[in-house]
């Protein structure tokens, strides 16, 4: 049998066990390419490598730990929902680490996309109703009391009393 040299952990990746349900974090090799033109007109390429973390919700996983095997992750940044897709054996991921477990009920869990954007309309709904207002029509309390009158300051007594 031909061995495959890969720099993947084959074992350990498939020893992880990633299923729906689980909070992963997953740190990417992200290699970055700038050009520049230096002072001999010539373009060069500077390569700058980082590890990006991204953490989140496993909500499907696909084809189970063959060779082809995905899992996608969903994650709620700046209040906008993001879903990336991985593969389980990709060279550019450099570590998969399991954060939570949860027990869930369904092998996909696509319908946390509805779940989440409904919360969402129904925040924006409460706040419609609040009737709120912007910074510019409430006049600050120290500028209030120098425009007001005596005549107009004992009238507002009155109504309140």
């Amino acid at each position: 049998m031909k061995r495959v040299i890969t720099p993947v952990n084959i074992e350990g990746r498939a020893s992880l066990g990633v299923r729906a349900g689980d909070t992963v974090r997953v740190t990417q090799n992200i290699v970055e390419l700038k050009k520049k033109r230096g002072t001999d007109k010539k373009e060069k390429t500077i390569k700058n490598a980082r590890k990006q973390v991204f953490e989140g919700l496993v909500i499907s996983t696909k084809h189970g730990t063959e060779a082809g095997g995905m899992f996608t992750v969903r994650a709620t940044l700046s209040g906008i929902g993001v879903e990336k897709t991985f593969p389980l054996y990709s060279p550019v991921i450099d570590s998969i680490e399991i954060v939570k477990r949860s027990k869930v009920r369904r092998a996909k869990l696509y319908f946390i996309r509805e779940k989440a954007a409904k919360a969402v309309r129904r925040q924006l709904r409460n706040a419609r109703m609040m009737h709120l207002k912007s910074d510019e029509t409430v006049v600050p309390e120290e500028v209030a009391p120098e425009l007001e009158t005596p005549a107009v300051a004992e009238a507002a007594a009155e109504v309140v009393v």
